[in-house]
């Protein structure tokens, strides 16, 4: 494999461990309803017998900036969206209104929020882990062409450098979503 490729696929799965992170950060309450609370959230459904995201299933919306409002698209699945919200890691009791399912979002207190920042720094940590698994990856490939000889030792070491660059500017990346995810839960 040349170096081309083979940094361009690193740089792949390096982007791919940081669109995750910053989709399971949108997951982490602020203290203000956001749709991105609950989207992402596994329903089963009973009468389909499949799991399927809320948002496939649902229109969700934030009628103010406490309550999420859930309106299924299929009214016989309230029952099972209700469950799945309840037993989600949110935390959030929704109340049944017609055919549709309010959620009330709590102001959070100062240790909820010290807490919720911990479980931010985990979910940045294990991002940083996918970027340095694909480090290694992008690493191993380019030492198995020079092994091969496709690939000089010039080009091995230059190589390296590059996918270290790259790896150095992803976890900036994550790093600076970090801080901002921070400091938008430690805001009151």
């Amino acid at each position: 494999m040349d170096p081309a490729t083979i940094i361009k696929n690193t740089k792949e799965h390096m982007n791919k461990a940081v669109e995750f992170v910053i989709h399971e950060f949108a997951a982490v309450r602020t203290g203000k309803a956001s749709p991105q609370l609950v989207e992402g959230i596994d329903i089963y459904v009973t009468i389909y017998g499949s799991s399927m995201k809320l948002k496939a299933m649902a229109m969700i919306t934030t009628p103010d900036s406490r309550t999420i409002m859930v309106q299924p698209h299929d009214p016989s699945t309230m029952q099972d969206v209700d469950r799945g919200l309840r037993e989600s890691k949110l935390g959030v009791n929704p109340v049944m209104d017609g055919k549709r399912i309010r959620i009330p979002v709590p102001e959070l207190s100062h240790e909820r929020r010290v807490e919720m920042v911990k479980i931010i720094k985990t979910m940045g940590e294990e991002g940083k882990i996918r970027l340095r698994a694909a480090r290694r990856d992008g690493m191993e490939a380019a030492k198995k062409s020079q092994k091969d000889g496709t690939m000089t030792e010039d080009e091995l070491k230059r190589t390296e450098k590059e996918i270290q660059a790259v790896t150095d500017a992803a976890v900036k990346d994550i790093d600076e979503h970090l801080v901002k995810k921070e400091k938008e839960i430690l805001t009151v």
